[in-house]
């Protein structure tokens, strides 16, 4: 984290982070867009996502058979992901081939095609995913909290989008959204690895300050309102087992509770991990994995949130044992939260939870194309200083910090219950 860095913003309004690493000859590029599911509107849910499946259809100068080829060819990977809040693209390789996907990304800016024929194959390719995904149980009770939990935010869709409009959007609907948020006013570069920044960065002006700004939109404002009471909702599949999804109003990642909060995630339920793409480490010492998985309430349990520009949810994930009635599994979570919010933490078991989700951290840290991710996804929902004081900030949460924040955000009345119900098994005992 103590590595060279350096922050422009280009004549064309795109900002570059740049960070020097010597420790191996590999540099990785991320191009960031801030366009993600929460700047869609009903009749083009999915359209972010979408429009990012197309960038990898090709441009007149790379053309989409050899794109992936290059980049294998050159010893790289190659990957993108849309997200409720952007989209990203990034490339790792050898620090001596990173000019190819330097030149690829100022090119697909510009001149990706959109050819229809390609975007009605990868209409598809993406409802086939969505069908799919309507056939697992943790995707159907997801979607139903979420629309439940964002009735008038755009954080109500998932960011593949709904169905009907899957197949009413055009070539036309596709290509406008990529020519009104890929451009360089709206993106952010960030460059991590073995190479010198002055010549990184001439390179970069060189490709991407020719290509214009233009106007940016605004990004939706719709506050969602605060919600007024529990609301429970019963979600049938098929399956054998029964799943239980609770989920709580939860700050955005700027917000000073948002670092008390990740402690209290790390004592309940075992450390999140905010890089999206990393690993994961065991959750058996947390409380509930203890009184639920332990005590044969729960096969398993998880929680989590994300890192978001505007209030999201923290979600509990309970795979019901079959021996149990979900609202037994429910009645256990319960205790638990009210146990925090009711006594308080001790000392050694909050250092323990500190310690844990900075584990959890450097661990999604370490590597250079780790490091490139955290330079750009942090400028998505705050600034990088977010990154680089966010073990400062979880080291000074107390134990009155974790207890004040259980009692102000799991409230049962700012939460969703939601369970899944199979439909034929012998577990459906609910």
């Amino acid at each position: 984290m103590k590595d060279k860095l350096t922050q422009t913003t280009l004549r064309n309004g795109m900002k570059v982070l740049l960070k020097e690493i010597h420790t191996a000859p590999l540099i990785s590029t991320w191009l960031w867009y801030r366009v993600g599911s929460r700047d869609e509107v009903t009749g083009n849910t999915g359209i972010s996502h979408w429009t990012e499946h197309m960038q990898f259809k090709g441009t007149p100068q790379f053309p989409g058979a050899v794109l992936d080829k290059a980049i294998s060819r050159e010893g790289g990977t190659w990957n993108a992901f849309t997200f409720l809040d952007w989209t990203t693209y990034f490339e790792t390789l050898p620090a001596d081939k990173i000019d190819l996907a330097l030149r690829l990304e100022a090119d697909r800016m510009v001149n990706s095609k959109f050819d229809a024929k390609e975007v009605a194959s990868e209409r598809t390719v993406i409802i086939s995913e969505r069908e799919g995904s309507e056939d697992e149980p943790l995707f159907k009770l997801g979607e139903a909290i979420q629309q439940t939990a964002f009735r008038v935010h755009p954080y109500h869709h998932e960011v593949i989008g709904d169905m009907a409009d899957l197949h009413s959007m055009t070539r036309d609907d596709l290509y406008d959204h990529y020519r009104t948020h890929y451009v360089p006013n709206n993106a952010v570069m960030a460059v991590a690895g073995d190479f010198d920044t002055k010549s990184m960065l001439k390179r970069i002006k060189d490709l991407f300050e020719p290509i214009p700004r233009r106007k940016k939109l605004p990004r939706l404002a719709r506050p969602e309102p605060e919600q007024e009471g529990e609301v429970r909702l019963t979600v049938e599949g098929p399956g054998e087992t029964a799943y239980i999804q609770v989920a709580y109003h939860f700050p955005n990642a700027a917000h000073p509770d948002f670092f008390a909060l990740t402690v209290l995630d790390s004592l309940l339920a075992g450390p999140n991990n905010l890089n999206m793409f990393g690993g994961g480490i065991s959750n058996k010492t947390s409380r509930l994995y203890r009184a639920l998985v332990d005590k044969e309430y729960a096969v398993g349990i998880s929680g989590g949130s994300a890192a978001t520009i505007d209030p999201f949810l923290y979600t509990f994930t309970i795979t019901v044992h079959p021996k149990r009635r979900p609202e037994e599994a429910l009645a256990a979570l319960d205790a638990q939260i009210q146990k925090v919010q009711d006594e308080l933490v001790s000392r050694e078991e909050v250092a323990r939870a500190i310690k844990q989700a900075r584990a959890l951290f450097a661990y999604g840290s370490e590597n250079i194309t780790n490091q490139a991710f955290w330079l750009g996804y942090a400028e998505m929902f705050a600034t990088y200083d977010w990154f680089l004081t966010y073990l400062d900030k979880l080291a000074r949460v107390t134990t009155k910090d974790v207890q004040r924040v259980a009692r102000k955000y799991f409230q049962r009345k700012s939460r969703v219950v939601g369970i899944y119900l199979p439909k034929s098994g012998e577990s459906q005992n609910a």
